[in-house]
Parts: structure tokens; sequence; C-alpha cells
């Protein structure tokens, strides 16, 4: 039998993780998700509830103006209810709500640093969902917390909320490292 107690990693030939997994969630989401079903249901009202006196014309716009709205409103709120963040020794992958949509794929190859945020919030970046801001580079942020920054070989920034960032930090900087003194080892 082995004993397990925590302190092996030190001096042992143990692997590092290959895939870190973070996720973050913005239960708030779900109330404008709300009120997006009930502009919806407001403009079915209208359709089969009205006696149709008024005039088809104001009565249709009313219809489909309430019906898109709520459409907008209800799949742009639950497209950000959550993210969900995946890194493996190639690639940081981001995808946003229940179908995955919309999603961003950054290879390590791109990376040039990642940083610890400890507060990012909507505010900065002009709302929740997927932003680009000129001066500060492209986000997605579906709540107010901790994130991870990532300096692009291009200049840019791409930062992303989730839970335990700091952990996903650390995890990349191991991976750049692996990548970066690998083929200098073997080449010198």
């Amino acid at each position: 039998m082995r004993d397990h107690t925590g302190n092996e990693r030190h001096g042992s030939s143990e692997a590092l993780p290959t895939v870190w997994h973070g996720r973050a969630t913005n239960r708030a989401q779900w109330l404008l998700a709300v009120a997006g079903a009930g502009c919806m249901a407001l403009g079915i009202q209208l359709a089969v509830g009205s006696a149709w006196t008024s005039g088809i014309a104001p009565l249709l716009m009313s219809v489909i103006g309430c019906i898109a709205a709520g459409l907008l409103i209800l799949f742009g709120t639950l497209a950000f209810v959550h993210v969900a963040v995946k890194v493996d020794g190639d690639a940081l992958e981001v995808r946003c709500g229940h179908i995955g949509l919309p999603r961003r794929r950054i290879l390590l190859t791109h990376v040039v640093g990642a940083e610890f945020a400890a507060e990012v919030t909507p505010r900065e970046w002009g709302g929740w969902g997927y932003r680009w801001r000129p001066e500060q580079g492209t986000a997605v942020v579906v709540r107010r917390g901790e994130g991870v920054v990532l300096r692009l070989g291009d200049g840019r920034t791409f930062t992303v909320t989730v839970d335990d960032a700091e952990a996903a930090v650390r995890f990349i900087r191991e991976r750049l490292h692996l990548s970066a003194t690998g083929p200098q080892a073997t080449g010198a």
C-alpha cells in the first residue's frame, strides 16, 4: 500500500494536469430572460386576444415588435448566463451559454502572458456579454469578479471572467513555460 499524503509531487516524476476547466455563472441574467419571455408573451397575447378593430398595420407592428424584442432579449441573455473555459496543452477555449455560442479559441502559441485580474466589472467593459473596446481589447464578461487576462503576441488582450482565475493563470503560465523551454533545451 502507498500513502498519499499530498507531498509526493516534490521530487517526483508526476505529470502536470493536462486540462484545466473553469466556469462562471450570472444568475441575474435569468431575470432578463424572464423579461424577454414576458415580451414574447405580450406579443402573442396581442396577436391572439386582440379584436383587430384598430387596423391591421398598427397591431401587426406591435405584435412583431414585441415578439422580436422578446426573442432578442431572451436569446441575448441566455447566451451569457454562464461561460465555460477550458485550457489544454494547445489552447484556451471559451464557450458561452447552453449551446456554446459564441465561442473563442486562442492558441497558447499566440499568448505571451497571462495575468490574474481580481476585479473585472461589466461597467468597465460596457456591460455583460462578448465585448470589444479599442483601448482595452476583447472580453467575455458574464459577472463581476475575478478573471483571466491574456496578452497576445499581436499586442491585443483577451479577458474572461471565470471562477478560480488564479489557478487558470498558473496553469497557463506553466504551459507557456513548458512550451518555451522545450525546444530550446533540445536544440542547444
